[in-house]
């Protein structure tokens, strides 16, 4: 499974940014999408999650500010982030996963200025 993402960049304080994340190659209908970011000096830490059926999965601190969605017959996930803190600022990576195997994508960088 490879894993393109985009979306990233800089944007004030307060703005919004949207990640896409498109999934080709050997997939499953059974799975989990989502992301994961990793700010400097820290551990990737989850952000976001959604099964195939719709199940998701929300880091606290994003709770009413990120909204995760996916089109299952295109392999898509989208973050929408809206109210972005500087400390939001980090490398966000796509993730799929299908039973016990993980796949990461290439990292998109997310830059918010205060």
């Amino acid at each position: 499974v490879q894993l393109q993402a985009s979306g990233g960049g800089l944007v004030q304080s307060g703005g919004s940014l949207r990640l896409s994340c498109v999934a080709s190659g050997d997939i499953f209908s059974i799975n989990t999408m989502g992301w994961y970011r990793q700010a400097p000096g820290k551990h990737r830490e989850l952000v976001a999650t959604m099964t195939s059926d719709g199940s998701t999965n929300y880091a606290d601190s994003e709770k009413g500010r990120f909204t995760i969605s996916r089109d299952n017959a295109k392999n898509t996930v989208n973050l929408q982030m809206d109210s972005l803190k500087p400390e939001d600022t980090a490398v966000y990576y796509c993730n799929f996963k299908e039973g016990p195997i993980d796949y990461w994508g290439q990292g998109t960088l997310v830059t918010v200025s205060s």
